[in-house]
Order: C-alpha cells, then structure tokens, then sequence
C-alpha cells in the first residue's frame, strides 16, 4: 500500500503547498512513484503549481521528474445511502484511483477547517504540519500564557488530530507520525524564536509530535511558482553556480526530507 503524507495547517500563509510540491518532487527525483491531491478545491495551488510544471516542461522540452497529480472525481450523489458523505466518497475513490501506482500519496490541505481535510487526516500514515515562526500561528497548536512561556491548553487543530489519532487506532491502523515543520523562519537570532523553540519542544511533549527543520524565508520560492519548478530543477534549466541562498535552501530540503524519515526513502540529492 501507498505511504499516505498528509501536509494540513487550519490557517493559510504557512507554506503547506510550497513545502508539498517540494517534498512530492523530492521524492519523484529519488525514483518513487509519487501521487498528489489537492484538497483546496477552489483554489487548488498545488495543483495549479503542478500544471504550471506540465506547461513550462512542454515550452522547453524538458523531462523533469514530477508527481501525478489528479482532481477529486465527481460522483453521483443520487447513489448515495442514506447519512453518506459525497466529500468522503470523492477522497477515497482518488485515493483508490492512486495507490496501485503510487509508492507515496502526498495530500495537501486547505488552510481551513473542512470535512475532506477531516478525512485526510485520518488516512495519514504521515502528518506534515508546516508553523510559522510566530505565536499567531502556535494558536493553532496550543493556547499560551501571556508571557508566551507556559501551555494552558490544546487548541483547534490540535484536538482535530487526536480525533484522527482515536480514529485510525479503532480501525487497528498503525499511528499516524506527526512531524511539525518550522517554516518560513528569519535567520536573525531573536527572542521570539527561542520562546517558540521552547514551547514548541514543551507542546511535542505533551502531545506527541516530532519536530524538524524547515525553509527560512527566502525570494527564491515565490519564483519558482509560475514555472513550476523547485530548488532541485534549477541545474537541470541550465542555472550554473548557484547562489549561497540557493545552496542553503537545497540543503533545507535535504533536512527536511532526511528528518521525515519516510520508508524506503534515501536522500541523496
């Protein structure tokens, strides 16, 4: 069966597609066959990255290695049973639809609170949660006091896992691994970062999650959109001598993948 990697954050601007095209092609580069869904329906920029990559590789006459991605099929809602849910229905039958050719099905989520994103992340074998450097976001995770020091409690996004966690265990499936990504951080050394990597390391503790690395903020990934591309591309379009900021983003990369320590994956990139 298909390894499931779930990327979901109840709150937008945390970097989940760019951090899921990144790891998606990642693995299509180290020769698994990687299946993508995108359940932002309306916005959909996963896959719209995805399509960008499709027309840009057309126009230039490239091969890059890149995931399958495929919308959620329609279904006839008149043969639904009595109490089914037509949202449940569309993400299994992708899934379905993946999984024979898939060695990883990797599912981004919207930056909203909905009942495909429920879903996902029930069927997440790994839970990838990208968090900006900043309490706003850690809102999401848990409830701080107001030094910014101490937890008061489990927050939204927090509960939602754990019923996916009570969830999976009474199918008898195995427990999801949840990785939290610090995303999108500056590289000063400021106060804020060492009350966020205190707290954080506090709240893996209590509720069981891993942490790992993620990108720094960085121009570079908001140009690489309308072509398509990642970090691991730009030799391939004929970039030579790449700049210390690129070279420090591919080496994110390579920590972030190695840090997920997905099964069969060797990162040698």
């Amino acid at each position: 069966m298909a390894h499931i990697i779930v990327v979901g954050n109840e709150k937008g601007g945390a970097g989940k597609s760019t951090v899921s095209m990144h790891v998606a092609t990642a693995l299509s580069r180290l020769g698994h066959k990687v299946g993508c869904l995108d359940l932002d329906l309306r916005q959909k920029t996963l896959g719209r990255y995805i399509v960008n990559r499709q027309t840009f590789m057309t126009k230039e006459g490239l091969d890059l290695p890149t995931p399958t991605y495929v919308d959620l099929p329609e279904i006839d809602k008149s043969a639904l049973k009595p109490g089914e849910n037509a949202f449940d229905h569309r993400l299994s039958m992708a899934v379905a639809g993946l999984e024979p050719d898939s060695d990883f099905i990797l599912i981004d989520c919207p930056g909203s609170h909905t009942r495909l994103s429920q879903v996902a992340h029930s069927l997440a074998d790994t839970l990838l949660t990208p968090l900006n450097d900043s309490f706003i976001d850690f809102d999401l995770l848990a409830h701080v006091d107001t030094a910014g020091e101490e937890i008061t409690g489990p927050s939204v996004y927090s509960e939602m896992v754990w019923n996916a966690r009570q969830l999976r265990n009474q199918a008898g499936l195995s427990p999801i691994d949840w990785v939290v990504v610090r995303n999108r951080m500056g590289a000063q050394a400021m106060v804020n970062k060492e009350k966020m990597q205190r707290v954080i390391q506090k709240l893996a503790k209590r509720i069981g999650f891993r942490t790992a690395p993620g990108f720094n903020e960085r121009v570079i990934f908001r140009e690489l959109f309308p072509r398509g591309l990642t970090l691991l591309d730009l030799r391939d379009i004929g970039v030579k001598g790449l700049n210390i900021s690129n070279v420090a983003a591919r080496q994110e990369l390579r920590d972030l993948v190695k840090a997920l320590n997905l099964p069969g994956v060797t990162v040698n990139f």
